[in-house]
């Protein structure tokens, strides 16, 4: 079974203060209630009992020269939190799927995710937030839904999962549905959006959906 949460690309990591940015609080709050859900967290019944789920949400306005996009995500195993702060985001100020090259600062370790969020702002302007979630049901529910899913022989974590995002982008309708199932990652789901409220709202109308048909 593949290690939940161990970060699999090369990671160059400088510790710095928490993130500032006021709009995290929204952030925060989505993933607060994604963990009451256990859409995130950590379960030694689950996953070999590592931490799961991760959320971000693009910095506003900044994009490097060299196309580079700046997003917020939480650190790598904090899973068994229920209550986020500051200290548990990281800023990933460079991420590239094809050399496998995450650049991050903050107060903790990005999420083994990074690759995977970084493509999907890559996608457009109009996406802040992304919110990568565990349920089962969706998961399972993910072809009766219709719903664009990832090559089941591609691991979560790695370039080939975040260039899965990529041809999602350009085979499948995901740009409307703003939500998609991880084929190869065991109930991985990632929802986004707008907003966190956008993005949440977008996985509990799927999770609704997955519960009607039962």
């Amino acid at each position: 079974m593949e290690e939940e949460g161990v970060i699999k690309f090369e990671l160059h990591f400088s510790e710095s203060a928490p993130v500032t940015v006021a709009s995290l609080d929204d952030l925060i709050y989505w993933r607060g209630l994604l963990w009451e859900q256990g859409l995130v967290g950590q379960d030694p019944q689950r996953y070999g009992g590592y931490g799961f789920g991760n959320v971000s949400q693009r910095l506003p306005g900044v994009l490097q020269p060299d196309n580079n996009l700046s997003f917020i995500i939480s650190g790598s195993q904090t899973g068994h939190l229920h209550v986020l702060t500051r200290e548990h985001f990281a800023i990933v100020s460079s991420c590239d799927a094809y050399t496998n090259r995450v650049e991050a600062r903050g107060p903790i370790r990005p999420s083994s995710e990074s690759l995977t969020h970084g493509m999907v702002y890559r996608q457009s302007d109009n996406i802040n937030v992304v919110l990568h979630a565990h349920s089962p049901d969706i998961w399972q529910a993910a072809d009766a839904l219709h719903l664009p899913v990832t090559d089941a022989a591609v691991e979560y974590g790695t370039p080939a999962m975040a260039q899965e995002v990529d041809r999602l982008y350009r085979e499948t309708d995901v740009a409307q549905q703003k939500i998609f199932s991880m084929g190869g990652h065991e109930d991985g789901i990632v929802a986004f959006g707008n907003s966190a409220g956008e993005a949440g709202a977008i996985l509990t109308h799927t999770l609704l959906q997955c519960r009607d048909q039962h």
